[in-house]
């Protein structure tokens, strides 16, 4: 087991009726004025706005608004908030929404203080510096509402980075699972399978007991309580098994003792969705992980044995990788490329895309060549 250090300073609100406290964590904190940033519009069909700025109110505190943050979120809208946030002159950001939206108030507080957010993500530096945020998560899947990570796509250059540091983990993050519970199937599902892939990154580095027993158990729970919702999508008990182990995987635990990580496969997908914005990243993962699997497998054979057999209850990692696209299929999900519209000429350049993405090829070394083999494995 390596060495490890676990700080995790976001305060999580969990439960049934915590949207109300937002206002109280952003008041306690000092903070009067802040830019709320938002998606579509859909926490108003859900209710969540109104229990939003209510919480505001009943605080005393001041907010604007900026809605229209897409999936895969993009570096012009990012540019745009942060003109906006400066013109103001808040002193925090909340994100209310998904992912993308949290990921977008990261990078509108990390990019306030500097010229260009974009600098950020070209020098790979921990970020330091930032505007206080805040959120209210409504989908389950990325981890943002725990975590020191922001992914944004530039979408002039086809590039789909991230950043991170201290200054973007949350001060605080309100999960009520009960807002989740008339979320469209895919979107549940791709919450799912975006779970799912945090922990497999760090899970097969290896090397603690404690850890990667804590990690199958982890995605047991994930493949059970979304089974569960495919059948009952109001059952809160399941909604919120979700969207705890959804926080769990990727805000520190599930790679403790095992090291960073290796984001191969958050790579490809990068490439893949940073090319085309309109494929979900859940989307990508499920189509992607599985080749993974298959091309690394002789990196450490007991490893990925043991995952097929503990997971799936499989008898070798070829059965394993077998279960998981059945029960991606079962969700309905994609499980190869070509479902994604993918043309084979195109392969070549999403490698090329993701091959500057990330931490990769830490599981088993790889080279250019290697991502354009696990594409092709991807294919069909």
């Amino acid at each position: 087991m390596k060495n490890f250090t676990l700080h995790i300073p976001t305060r999580l609100i969990f439960g049934r009726g915590a949207i109300a406290s937002i206002g109280t964590e952003i008041a306690r904190d000092g903070h009067k004025f802040v830019l709320m940033i938002a998606g579509g519009g859909s926490i108003k069909r859900t209710g969540v706005y109104e229990q939003v700025v209510e919480s505001l109110r009943n605080n005393d505190r001041r907010w604007e608004e900026c809605w229209g943050v897409q999936p895969n979120p993009t570096l012009s809208k990012v540019r745009e908030m942060i003109a906006q946030a400066r013109r103001l002159g808040v002193d925090a950001v909340l994100a209310v929404g998904g992912g993308s939206v949290i990921d977008s108030a990261k990078a509108v507080a990390a990019g306030y203080y500097v010229d260009d957010v974009w600098e950020l993500f070209e020098k790979d530096e921990p970020v330091n510096r930032a505007l206080p945020v805040y959120t209210v998560l409504t989908l389950s899947a990325a981890g943002s509402e725990m975590n020191p990570y922001a992914v944004i796509t530039n979408e002039a250059e086809k590039k789909k980075w991230a950043i991170g540091g201290p200054a973007l983990y949350p001060k605080a993050s309100v999960v009520d699972p009960s807002v989740q519970v008339h979320l469209p199937w895919k979107q549940t599902v791709n919450g799912a399978v975006d779970s799912l892939s945090h922990i497999m990154e760090h899970y097969f580095l290896g090397g603690g007991e404690t850890t990667l027993a804590y990690d199958e158990s982890l995605m047991r729970t994930i493949v059970q309580v979304t089974d569960r919702l495919q059948q009952a999508p109001t059952d809160y008990d399941a909604r919120a098994s979700l969207a705890w182990a959804s926080t769990l995987a990727l805000n520190g635990i599930s790679g403790a003792g095992l090291g960073d990580g290796d984001w191969t496969t958050h790579a490809l997908e990068h490439g893949l969705s940073g090319a085309h914005p309109e494929i979900a990243h859940g989307e990508g993962l499920a189509v992607l992980f599985p080749a993974w699997i298959l091309y690394c497998q002789d990196a450490n054979p007991a490893l990925f044995a043991r995952w097929a057999k503990a997971v799936w209850g499989a008898a070798s990692v070829q059965d394993g990788v077998s279960a998981y696209r059945a029960k991606l299929r079962s969700w309905g999900a994609p499980i190869t490329l070509k479902e994604l519209g993918i043309k084979r000429e195109e392969l070549k350049e999403l490698a090329e895309l993701a091959w500057g993405v990330g931490n990769h090829g830490v599981v088993k070394p790889l080279e250019p060549e290697d991502f354009l083999r696990i594409l092709e494995l991807a294919f069909e």
